[in-house]
């Protein structure tokens, strides 16, 4: 591997990249660690959409899917078996980079049922379940930044188990994010866990953020207005690492770092662009800065190894120009609350969509295998 390439100068950079993707497939033919060893790959994240499209194309799950169904296991729990083995098997595939990182990278991460969302409760009982299966401390249990959501995430960081949170929009969720975080450390450390193995990532969306906005400023249609098309998500992420610096250097978060916790890194999602028009690097090069992680998708990923341009400290000094698009797009007539709102009950019902695919596709696969 060489350092000339654009994604050895973005992990020179700060950013740690993350596949967005998984497959027993990509796991079983070598491909995962080819990515690894190419271009510089230290994580994958995984959601119910990407199994049920590792799964539509299931020859690799083939022989597991029989002894499933000749177990007579229904199907919610062979989703579970089947996810989790590979989650494991990826998990194993990382650990080198886990233990050279000290636990910030060689991460793999799996979400919790996205019928879960407003369910803390479940949400816990899951996580915990999750944790325990995979049984890998390089794991890192997804769970959703709704409302419901941010107490799970307390309580489970609170039991010592790593938290990837997904789906935040708005900076004030994120805000919630960190102090829910912050609190379930607190609760970690007065049960006398080491803070030190406890890591989490707060995973803020990008794209969908440009998607949303820009169909309300088309439907405005003036000039103005459409000038500021493609500008909201990424000024959006920019202030959520300014959100990032501040929090992580306040007199609370201090204390737990001093007692030996991590802090909770920026995780840039979403990021493969939603249209042909723009540079499908977008959401890579312009969210360079220290102690973030990129979550791309292969096609982002190819793009960027192969022309992404990585300027270090592309956010930090962006603040006050993100702000001025926020405010200039709120001037539009564009509500950032009501956008931030809609994303997130659109996240969770997109998951609970794909998360009934997967079943479908599984329900079949097990029928097909008596």
């Amino acid at each position: 591997m060489t350092e000339t390439t654009p994604t050895a100068a973005l992990s020179a950079a700060g950013v740690s990249i993350w596949l967005d993707d998984l497959s027993r497939q990509r796991i079983q033919s070598g491909g995962l660690t080819t990515l690894i060893e190419e271009k510089n790959v230290v994580g994958v994240t995984t959601n119910p959409t990407i199994f049920a499209g590792a799964l539509s194309k299931g020859e690799a799950y083939a022989d597991q899917v029989a002894t499933l169904a000749a177990a007579g296991t229904n199907v919610t729990d062979a989703v579970f078996e089947i996810t989790t083995d590979d989650v494991a098997a990826a998990c194993d595939i990382f650990r080198p980079i886990y233990d050279t990182t000290n636990g910030f990278d060689g991460r793999v991460s799996i979400e919790v049922e996205p019928g879960f969302a407003r369910d803390a409760d479940k949400t816990l009982a899951q996580a915990k379940q999750l944790w325990a299966k995979v049984d890998r401390p390089n794991a890192m249990i997804k769970i959703p930044a709704t409302i419901e959501g941010l107490e799970a995430i307390t309580e489970t960081i609170a039991l010592g188990i790593s938290v990837n949170v997904t789906l935040i929009f708005s900076l004030e969720r994120y805000r919630a994010v960190i102090n829910a975080y912050l609190s379930g450390l607190e609760k970690a450390k007065a049960a006398g866990i080491d803070l030190s193995t406890i890591h989490s990532v707060a995973s803020f969306f990008v794209s969908r953020v440009d998607t949303e906005i820009d169909k309300r400023l088309a439907a405005v249609g003036t000039a103005e207005a459409l000038a500021l098309q493609s500008k909201a998500g990424v000024a959006n992420a920019q202030l959520a690492y300014q959100v990032f610096e501040q929090a992580f250097t306040t007199e609370r978060a201090a204390g737990l770092l001093a007692s030996g916790a991590n802090k909770q890194r920026p995780l840039w999602a979403s990021t493969g662009v939603k249209s042909a028009e723009l540079p499908d690097t977008l959401y890579v090069t312009e969210l360079v800065a220290p102690e973030v992680v990129n979550t791309m998708p292969e096609k982002t990923l190819e793009a960027t190894f192969d022309h992404g341009v990585i300027v270090a400290g592309a956010v930090t000094g962006a603040y006050a120009a993100a702000n001025a698009v926020l405010d200039a797009i709120a001037a539009q007539g564009v509500s950032y609350d009501d956008v931030t709102k809609v994303l997130e009950e659109e996240g969770v019902s997109k998951f609970i969509i794909s998360w009934n695919e997967l079943l479908d596709t599984v329900t079949i696969a097990l029928e097909a295998a008596k």
